[in-house]
C-alpha cells in the first residue's frame, strides 16, 4: 500500500474511533424484545436494513424491499421478524424471539428514502434492570391532553457547559429526545418518533424543550444532563402525567419538588375532611329537630286525650258510701 492510501486509511479509522456517536434508542435486554425504528416523515421508503455492529464492521440482519418483499439473514431467520407485518406505514421495528446474551450490542437501522435520501438510527442493547429504579424524579408535572408541555431546567452550578441533552426514560428502553453542544451552538437531529422543540443557543445555561399537542402515551420520565468541558454533570428527573381530561381531579402544574406536591394533598384532604364533618353536623341537627318536634306532638296528643276523662282541679265530687243500718236493741240476758 503506498503512503497516500494508509494516511487515508489511517485517518478513516481514527475518526471512527474519535467520533462521538449518539445512541437514540438504548434497550434493555430481554428473551423478547422489540427494537424501534419509525421513520417521522412520509417520504416514499425506497428500502431498509438492519445491521448489527461489530466494531468497524456490519452484519446484515433483514431487508425489506416494498418491490421484492422481506429478506432474513440466515444466523437471524428463526428469531427475527419485523413487528409490523403489513409494511405499509414507516414502521420498521424488528422483533426478537428467544434472544441470547450474544444479541447483546449494537444495531443501526438504515433507511433509504425519497427525496431525501438516507436516514440512519442508532440503537444499543444492554444488560440492565428497570432504567426507572436508577432515577428519582425530584418534580412533578401534570396536565390535560392536546396541550403544549414546556420542561425547564436552569444550571445551578458556575462550571462552563459543553454539552445538554434530554432524554425519556421507560422502563424497558431509553430515548434521546435532543442533545446540544452549548460551546458551538449546534445540535444533535434525534430519532425519536415524537416531535419536541428545543433551544440551543452557545453558552446558555438554561434548557427546555416543548411538547406539542402532548398525548397521554406523552407521560413519563424526563431526564436533562448537563455536562462540563471539566467533566462535572448535573442531572435533574421530571415526571410528566399527562390525563385525557376526563377525570374530575383539577390538574396542577408543579415546577417545584415534591414538597410541593405534599402541600397540595395536604390541602385536599383538609377540604374534604371539613367539608365532610360540616355535612354530619347539618344531618345530626335535621335530625334532632325532627326527633324534638316527633316528641312535642306526642306530648300533646296525650294531654289533650285525658284532659276530657278527668274533671278540672277546681271542681269537687261529693263521695257516697252505702252501708246496712243496725238497731241498737239491748241483748236479752237469759
Amino acid at each position: 500500500m503506498d503512503y497516500p492510501a494508509f494516511l487515508l486509511a489511517t485517518l478513516f479509522v481514527y475518526k471512527a474511533l474519535c467520533e462521538e456517536i449518539f445512541w437514540d434508542t438504548t434497550v434493555k435486554f430481554a428473551k423478547n424484545m422489540t427494537l424501534e425504528c419509525v421513520y417521522p416523515s412520509t417520504d416514499n421508503l425506497t428500502q431498509i436494513e438492519w445491521f448489527k455492529i461489530n466494531g468497524l464492521q456490519k452484519e446484515s440482519i433483514a431487508i425489506f424491499n416494498p418491490t421484492y418483499g422481506v429478506v432474513i439473514r440466515e444466523p437471524y431467520a428463526d428469531r427475527v421478524s419485523f413487528l409490523n407485518s403489513t409494511m405499509a406505514s414507516n414502521d420498521m421495528t424488528l422483533s426478537f424471539h428467544n434472544a441470547s446474551e450474544a444479541d447483546v450490542g449494537s444495531y443501526s437501522c438504515f433507511l433509504h428514502t425519497f427525496p431525501l435520501g438516507s436516514w440512519e438510527k442508532m440503537l444499543q442493547v444492554v444488560q440492565s434492570d428497570s432504567f426507572e429504579i436508577a432515577v428519582l424524579p425530584s418534580s412533578h408535572i401534570m396536565s390535560e391532553s392536546g396541550k403544549n408541555i414546556t420542561l425547564t431546567h436552569q444550571l445551578q452550578m458556575k462550571w462552563p457547559v459543553q454539552q445538554v441533552t434530554w432524554e425519556k426514560v421507560q422502563p424497558h428502553q431509553i430515548d434521546l429526545l435532543t442533545s446540544c453542544n452549548l460551546l458551538q451552538g449546534r445540535s444533535y437531529a434525534s430519532k425519536y418518533q415524537r416531535q419536541t422543540l428545543t433551544n440551543c443557543s452557545r453558552g446558555s445555561r438554561r434548557s427546555s424543550i416543548t411538547i406539542p399537542h402532548a398525548s397521554v402515551s406523552d407521560s413519563g420520565l424526563y431526564r436533562c444532563r448537563f455536562h462540563a468541558s471539566t467533566g462535572e454533570n448535573e442531572t435533574i428527573v421530571m415526571r410528566l402525567t399527562i390525563t385525557d381530561g376526563k377525570s374530575d381531579i383539577p390538574y396542577v402544574h408543579f415546577v417545584a419538588g415534591g414538597t410541593v406536591v405534599l402541600l397540595f394533598v395536604i390541602l385536599i384532604t383538609t377540604i374534604i375532611v371539613i367539608s365532610y364533618n360540616r355535612r354530619r353536623r347539618r344531618q345530626k341537627r335535621v335530625l334532632f329537630e325532627k326527633s324534638r318536634d316527633t316528641q312535642n306532638k306526642a306530648a300533646k296528643n296525650y294531654r289533650s286525650h285525658t284532659s276530657t276523662s278527668q274533671p278540672l282541679d277546681s271542681a269537687k265530687e261529693d263521695i257516697y258510701v252505702n252501708y246496712p243500718t243496725f238497731s241498737r236493741r239491748p241483748k236479752i240476758r237469759v
